[in-house]
């Protein structure tokens, strides 16, 4: 089933997008940003974006990928990296165009001794995989 995302889909994705997020459970955490890198993989159906016209219309823009996020940020403080995925998550699969997505969220500045802490999700619509 998984070959269907290869075969007849095309990925899109957005790399390092990076912004300062009220996130975290724990007292250091409270009151000031931190740092939150996401990552996004959306599956689109490669015959619902095939351009005839070479114009945006016609395909997924990363701008809605961006749009959702920073929407989702912009409602406050969020405890965990879990829940602030499963949400964006639900958000970007609701979107016609998206068949499967991959998201994945993490703090750089958490833990001296390691370059990350994070959480990845994946998830498609029914008969999608």
């Amino acid at each position: 089933m998984m070959d269907s995302l290869l075969t007849q889909h095309r990925r899109l994705f957005l790399r390092g997008y990076t912004l300062p997020v009220h996130i975290g459970v724990h007292d250091f955490e409270q009151g000031a940003p931190q740092r939150l890198v996401f990552n996004v993989d959306l599956w689109v159906r490669l015959e619902d974006t095939r351009p005839s016209q070479d114009a945006l219309h016609e395909v997924v823009d990363y701008d809605f990928v961006r749009e959702v996020i920073r929407a989702r940020i912009a409602q406050g403080h969020i405890g965990l990296q879990e829940t602030l995925c499963d949400e964006l998550l639900a958000t970007l699969l609701a979107h016609p165009g998206v068949q499967a997505a991959r998201l994945t969220t993490h703090k750089p500045d958490v833990y001296p001794d390691c370059d990350a802490v994070g959480v990845e999700v994946f998830g498609a619509k029914p008969g999608v995989c």
